[in-house]
This record gives structure tokens, C-alpha cells and sequence, in this order.
């Protein structure tokens, strides 16, 4: 069984409320996680959160998982990244500053393996190919919104790019990305 397809079983067998198919669920991904949430965050207290409400959302909703090709880790990954986001928005509505934490001796070497890279490197050779074929403008707005986590009203105000115009922009961008991606 491949790594994909164990995680695809692990899930499975977490929406049918498996409480040791979660353990290892958690043992299997939780480090790549969190360091994708201490990559949003800078810091190490809102990452541990992050990863905790994570596993909330993927015990809760595990069932709406559906197995299409694409990594569960793409699934998984897709999850923290919009929640740590998310609490950096927050974060950032509140005032609250957020100070880049010096952690890198304390963490494991949470990197890809070999394999995972060479996966990695196609994945974003795909993408980026298909953003090319954006117009520049709108694959800058869909980098801006998705990739680095500005608002719309944010990049509105930015661009000089009316609200609603920003809105639309990325959805329809999406639309033909994933079309691209998916041929």
C-alpha cells in the first residue's frame, strides 16, 4: 500500500469514527502540518492551536472526503493552510502583532522525502503552466489571495480594482485552473 493510499484508508476509517485509525491518522501527518501552520503563523503557540482545531475539522468532517487522484495530503494541507490564515486575519483585524518565533533547533526535519519532492516539483510545474495561461493580471490576484492570504478587500484597495471585480476574478481563475489541471 502506498503512503497516499494508507492516508486515504486512515481517513476512511476516521469517518466511520475510528478512534485508532485517528491516532494514526495524527502520528502520519501531524508534523508536515504543523509546519505548514508554523510557515503561515511565525509562531509556535498558534501553530500547536491551529493543528488542534485541524484535527477537529478533519474528525468532523473526514466523511466529506472523497478520493479524486490528488493526494489526501492535498486535502489535509488545504485544511491547515486556510486555518492558519484564517487566525492570521484574525490576528491581524485584532491588532495583534505577530513576532517571528526563532524555533528551527527545536523542530524535526519535517521535509519532504525524495519522492514527495519529485511529486512537489510536478504538482507546481502543473500550476504554474496553468497560471501562465492566465492573464497576468488575474494570476497575480489568484498568487495574492490564495498563496499569501490577502483579503479581497485588501487587494481591492491595493490594485485600485473595484471590490466586486475582485471577487470575481479568482473564482474565475480557479475555474480555469482546475479545468487546466484536470486535462
Amino acid at each position: 500500500m502506498t503512503p497516499q493510499e494508507e492516508i486515504e484508508a486512515l481517513i476512511a476509517r476516521v469517518a466511520m469514527a475510528d478512534r485508532k485509525a485517528f491516532r494514526a491518522l495524527y502520528s502520519r501527518t501531524s508534523a508536515k502540518l504543523f509546519g505548514i501552520a508554523l510557515r503561515v503563523l511565525r509562531d509556535e503557540a498558534a501553530a500547536e492551536d491551529v493543528l488542534q482545531d485541524v484535527y477537529v475539522r478533519v474528525w468532523n468532517r473526514a466523511g466529506a472526503y472523497r478520493s479524486n487522484g490528488y493526494s489526501p495530503m492535498t486535502w489535509l494541507i488545504t485544511i491547515t493552510r486556510n486555518a492558519a490564515i484564517d487566525r492570521l486575519r484574525k490576528a491581524r483585524r485584532e491588532g495583534v502583532a505577530q513576532e517571528p518565533v526563532e524555533i528551527a533547533e527545536r523542530l524535526y526535519d519535517t521535509a519532504p522525502g525524495p519522492a514527495q519532492q519529485a511529486e512537489m516539483r510536478d504538482e507546481a510545474r502543473a500550476l504554474n503552466a496553468c497560471l501562465d495561461e492566465l492573464p497576468a493580471d488575474r494570476a497575480e490576484m489568484v498568487r495574492r489571495v490564495y498563496l499569501q492570504g490577502l483579503t479581497y478587500q485588501e487587494l481591492s484597495d491595493q490594485s485600485g480594482v473595484k471590490l466586486n471585480t475582485v471577487r470575481t476574478w479568482p473564482r474565475r481563475s480557479l475555474m480555469q485552473l482546475r479545468e487546466c489541471l484536470s486535462a
